[in-house]
């Protein structure tokens, strides 16, 4: 049975009036350089309408050596990597299917069984994908009557108002409906020996907002789009969602077992919250003017989102500034801001522009015994003259601080 939150009709009133941070004088980004590289994916018909999107680390408990990456790469499903960025699987999408974002969950039981699975968002089909990991690769173990997520009916689908991003916890998966603010909280079930959801919890971000001076603002979009959220990440300790609206804010919103139970709050938002802008129908592309200081320090969108841990409530929280390929550090417990670094071009690997999705563990590995940072790369060189991404290996140690 479907939980719409009481909070949601409170979400709007609320965040309107919420205070406006001001932040120190920037420092320049930290730069480093990535170790390993995955191979490129292509997204044209030649390279299989590949293009690489959101990473998930997956650690084998049994040898970390053989632990594993798994990323979407869209209309070309998934790739699954070893840690030296080698592929050994692909896993191509059902028909019509586009993978979208990804995320690992470990000990779901499965009958008898604790098992690992990676679950997936089937933006094409707008359903989840349920994936049993183990150390040979990934198996599909999606129940066959799995429901849609947002959509009434299939040709609501055709529509692509979609399943999109996702962070998952406990026995839930959050995911974000495409081109709206709406969030929903689907529970995993075991069925027959396969997995299927059901929701148990819908909450809608704002999609207007008060500013200081009084005047209502809205992102600038294509016209019949709302601004979504895709980049998430859940702290299960501190039953928190960091939800990243892309063209507004990172929000920090309470969980409660299934449930949203607090009102969203805003960490950070985008460097173009409140200012005015166009949108032009022949490049798809908004004009900003910078008129004023109500927005933050994030170049939108605000992207992928992923927490180091160093102990059970400390850490880190970063976040991904596509706009201007730089990334933010934030104290995971106040979500205090503390440094900025950038991914830059080293002596054998390309660095990281226009980062989607982020996954990160501080679980010693070969080659990493700080734990090890996976970024998309928007624009992946050398590229033969293609759209090219792939996905960048880093080495903690190289951020600076403290594990």
């Amino acid at each position: 049975m479907q939980r719409t939150t009481g909070i949601a009709a409170l979400v709007a009133l609320t965040t309107l009036a919420a205070g406006f941070p001001a932040y120190a004088a920037e420092r320049p980004p930290r730069q480093i350089t990535a170790t390993i590289e995955t191979p490129s994916l292509f997204d044209d018909e030649a390279g299989g309408d590949a293009d690489a999107d959101d990473p998930a680390i997956w650690i084998n408990p049994a040898d970390k050596g053989r632990s594993l990456v798994i990323g979407t790469a869209k209309n070309g499903g998934l790739r699954v990597y070893d840690l030296r960025g080698r592929e050994i699987q692909s896993i191509a999408t059902p028909e019509g299917g586009r993978f979208n974002n990804v995320d690992v969950l470990s000990g779901f039981k499965l009958g008898k069984k604790r098992v690992d699975i990676a679950v997936v968002t089937d933006r094409g089909l707008d359903k989840l994908r349920i994936y049993k990991i183990e150390a040979n690769g990934l198996t599909d173990i999606t129940s066959a009557d799995a429901p849609l997520l947002f959509s009434k009916d299939e040709a609501e689908v055709e529509e692509q108002a979609t399943g999109y991003g996702i962070a998952v916890y406990d026995r839930y998966a959050v995911v974000s409906r495409r081109h709206s603010t709406r969030l929903g909280i689907f529970r995993l079930e075991e069925k027959n020996g396969k997995v299927t959801y059901r929701t148990t919890d819908t909450l809608d971000l704002p999609r207007e907002f008060r500013l200081p001076n009084g005047e209502r603002w809205t992102p600038c979009l294509e016209p019949g789009e709302d601004p979504q959220v895709e980049g998430m990440v859940v702290d299960a300790e501190a039953g928190v969602l960091y939800a990243a609206q892309e063209d507004v804010a990172l929000w920090r919103i309470n969980l409660a077992g299934g449930t949203f139970s607090s009102i969203p709050r805003v960490v950070e938002r985008v460097r173009e919250f409140g200012q005015p802008a166009t949108y032009d129908p022949e490049t798809e592309e908004c004009t900003v003017e910078y008129l004023n200081n109500f927005g933050g320090r994030i170049t939108a969108d605000v992207e992928g989102a992923t927490i180091y841990p160093t102990g059970k409530r400390s850490g880190y929280l970063i976040v991904s500034s596509q706009g201007d390929s730089r990334f933010f550090v934030y104290d995971r417990r106040t979500n205090k801001p503390l440094t900025i670094f950038s991914v830059t071009d080293g002596r054998t690997v390309d660095g990281v522009q226009h980062s989607d999705g982020a996954a990160v563990t501080a679980v010693a590995l070969p080659g990493y015994p700080k734990g090890l940072l996976v970024l998309h790369d928007g624009e992946n060189t050398p590229n033969e003259d293609r759209t090219s991404t792939n996905f960048k290996f880093v080495d903690w140690r190289s951020l600076g601080l403290p594990s």
